[in-house]
């Protein structure tokens, strides 16, 4: 599906444009719509409509009467905004999920297999330098049998 790191930056009206990569696959998956939402680790995601009603589906199944699945959902759904690229292949970022990834005008796109995900560049950087370290022990932790 997605991957890959784009840079890229945010015009004077707060749009972005699709890196040309996942233009391809959006256009072999016949992709109409994303969602994007408040991310963890202060970032955007990013869902196709198909992956967003997926993630739907597993929230769905949770317990709404457990006070952590109420809160989290509260803040991933009430942040959501649908968005459509237009025909230069631009989404506008709306200014609350802007505020919340603390977004400037230089942004960093990423690929997470089934997701986009909105970075500020610089914030990006930090979190791929501390987290490179230890990419290694968190596979061997995460892939063992």
């Amino acid at each position: 599906m997605f991957y890959g790191e784009y840079p890229h930056s945010l015009d004077k009206k707060s749009r972005m444009i699709i890196p040309s990569r996942f233009r391809d696959v959006i256009k072999e998956m016949y992709i109409e719509k994303f969602y994007i939402t408040r991310g963890l680790d202060e970032c955007l995601f990013m869902f196709s409509d198909n992956e967003w009603r997926a993630q739907e589906s597993k929230f769905r199944e949770m317990s709404f009467t457990k006070k952590e699945v109420r809160k989290f959902r509260r803040l991933f759904f009430s942040g959501a905004a649908e968005v459509i690229p237009d025909k230069q292949w631009r989404i506008l970022i709306p200014d609350y999920l802007k505020e919340y990834a603390k977004l400037k005008k230089n942004i960093m796109i990423i690929g997470v297999s089934s997701r986009i995900e909105i970075w500020d560049r610089d914030k990006w950087g930090d979190f791929y330098k501390s987290s490179k370290q230890n990419y290694e022990e968190i596979a061997e932790r995460l892939m063992e049998p």
